[in-house]
Formats: C-alpha cells, structure tokens, sequence
C-alpha cells in the first residue's frame, strides 16, 4: 500500500489545513471492508454513504474515508483546489477543516466515513467565521491511531512528527 500526502493550503472562504490529506492508494484492494478496518483502528460514527455534491468541510472532526466500490472524483480544498481520483479499495484521512466534494462518479460508488474517538461531524460550508473556524480547528486533538494502518501508520508519520 502506497501512502501519500496533499497539503491543501487555505483558500478562503475554505480553511483546509496546516496538516496533510493522507492518501492510502489500494489499503483494502479485494473486498474492502472499510468500516471493520476503521473500527479495528479506533475510528467510530461510522456510515456507509457517497459524498455530497457540494463544497463543506468538518471544523469539529476529522475524517477518514474508504471506498468500498466504484471511483469518484473529489475536489479538496474549494473551486480552486486539488482534482484526485479514488476507486475501490483506497482510503483518506482529511483533517479537519478541508473542503471536499464529490465531481463525478460511478454509479456504483459508495463510500465507508469514520471520525477519532469523541468527534462528531459538523456541516460547514464556507459561510462562518473562517478566523473563529480555524481557532476550533487547531485545538481539535489528532487521531491518537492511524485508521488504516493503526498506531504505527502514517498519521503518526504526517501528523504527529
């Protein structure tokens, strides 16, 4: 498994993030079982759904995602962001704070979300306080476990160092 990293600079109204979106190319290739993985790993609130169709972001969580089938493109970061492409069987951790959104997708794709211990999603949209926003983003605590790969993942890697 190939663990990458994007840093999504801010743009405004769009906070994104001092930290990294982690990107785990092919963590669970044959049948993917992400929301067990998440689980195993720590990560709880778990949903299996696709992703909005619209630019928002989570100022009192991070996320982790797992594509369970089909492909998708997401646009991180707000109209002026990052393109990726994920298909079945890769993961994301977003931090707090970065925009997304779904851009195309197969009919098929279904996405597997999952947050730290004792975060609850928000619903932001880039229409708040951007300041007061960032403020409770930086006291949000990091994942103590990687949802992928547990303690020793890439979340201690990026994140923590």
């Amino acid at each position: 498994m190939e663990v990458s990293t994007l840093l999504i600079k801010e743009l405004p109204p769009y906070p994104n993030a001092r930290l990294p979106v982690l990107v785990y190319a092919q963590a669970e290739p044959d049948k993917p079982d992400f929301a067990s993985l998440f689980r195993r790993n720590g990560f709880e609130g778990i949903w299996t759904n696709g992703i909005y169709s619209f630019h928002h972001f989570h100022a009192t969580a991070h996320e982790a995602l797992g594509c369970i089938s089909g492909w998708a493109q997401i646009l991180l970061g707000g109209p002026e962001g990052t393109l990726i492409n994920v298909r079945k069987g890769d993961a994301l951790l977003l931090p707090a704070g970065v925009a997304h959104k779904v851009v195309k997708a197969s009919d098929d794709f279904r996405i597997v979300g999952a947050y730290p211990p004792g975060q609850s999603p928000d619903l932001q949209r880039g229409e708040g306080d951007i300041t007061r926003i960032k403020q409770s983003i930086s006291k949000l605590p990091l994942p103590r476990t990687d949802p992928v790969t547990g303690t020793q993942g890439a979340v201690h890697t990026h994140w923590h160092n």
